[in-house]
């Protein structure tokens, strides 16, 4: 599981580096070729290096002991940092697509073709590249905060394929009747862009307010719910009540049983055997997992 820990900081130290490379680019060719869609390219990756950032130190909190102040550990801060950092890009997606309806009720704008389709060229492939190498390294440690950056360097590499795409046809359009077109290519395709990207960030951030707010997956819940019916008919269990929630990397599933009168002499090894038997049918075992199990003759407590 440290390995886990360990391979998760190197890859978001190495996405903030070549992060941080592509905002420079995108920026400073923006401003070269005149462009806002390449500088929206180039912001976007400058507010995905301050997220990688915040998701590093979120990585490095989470291996920290338990304290007597936080004795459930870290895992709400996971949640609470997809959320952020979904909101950011969400507000970036909207503030670019105004800029982009601004740009082309003013008239669009000029560009400098030839640098514009060389930056589009190669961050296109150097992000593709990036996306999916962590792809392939996150299948063996499924890490959320490294798919959320995975899904950011996808987002990255789709807006540079589709501002090649676009700068490629406003080359060819030269010299053509389609001419005074040209200069409303980068701020329409900013506009599509804009709309095609927001909900991948809004969708995190709905997945991370649930998780906030302890609203309980449907999905486990029913697994809880399956396997307690279950255990149910086969031991004769008079009640039972089950509260569970997912919080980051932490699951959290506290159950109640109430016995029948016959099961009060069975003893604790039998009581453990049970325990095992429900822990083993639910989810598996780890350090991520905070699994209660009470048993009761009052139901009370339920």
């Amino acid at each position: 599981m440290q390995q886990d820990t360990d391979l998760e900081q190197k890859i978001l130290r190495r996405s903030i580096f070549c992060t941080l490379i592509i905002a420079t680019l995108g920026i400073t060719f923006g401003i070269l070729c005149g462009s806002l869609s390449i500088i929206f390219d180039g912001m976007f990756s400058a507010l995905d290096a301050g997220m990688c950032g915040l998701s590093l130190l979120v990585s490095r909190l989470l291996t920290k002991p338990l304290s007597r102040r936080f004795q459930y550990g870290f895992w709400h801060v996971e949640p609470l940092v997809l959320a952020f950092n979904g909101s950011l890009l969400v507000l970036l997606c909207f503030y670019a697509f105004i800029n982009a309806v601004k740009g082309i009720f003013d008239g669009g704008r000029e560009l400098e073709l030839g640098w514009a389709i060389a930056y589009a060229a190669v961050v296109s492939v150097f992000c593709f590249t990036l996306y999916l190498k962590q792809s392939r390294l996150n299948r063996k440690i499924k890490s959320k905060l490294i798919a959320l950056d995975t899904k950011s360097w996808l987002m990255s590499a789709c807006i540079s394929s589709a501002l090649l795409v676009a700068f490629i046809i406003s080359w060819g359009m030269e010299g053509t009747r389609y001419e005074y077109l040209i200069v409303y290519v980068d701020p329409f395709v900013l506009a599509v862009l804009t709309l095609a990207l927001i909900p991948v960030p809004v969708k995190t951030v709905i997945s991370a307010v649930k998780e906030v707010l302890q609203m309980t997956p449907d999905s486990l819940d029913c697994k809880v719910e399956n396997v307690m019916e279950r255990l149910t008919e086969e031991y004769g269990f008079l009640d039972y009540s089950n509260y569970a929630t997912r919080i980051g990397r932490g699951l959290f599933i506290e159950i109640h049983i109430v016995i029948p009168e016959e099961m009060e002499k069975i003893g604790v090894l039998q009581f453990d055997k049970i325990r095992d038997e429900i822990a083993s049918e639910i989810t598996e075992r780890g350090p991520y997992l905070w699994l209660t199990i009470s048993f009761t003759r009052d139901p009370k407590w339920l």
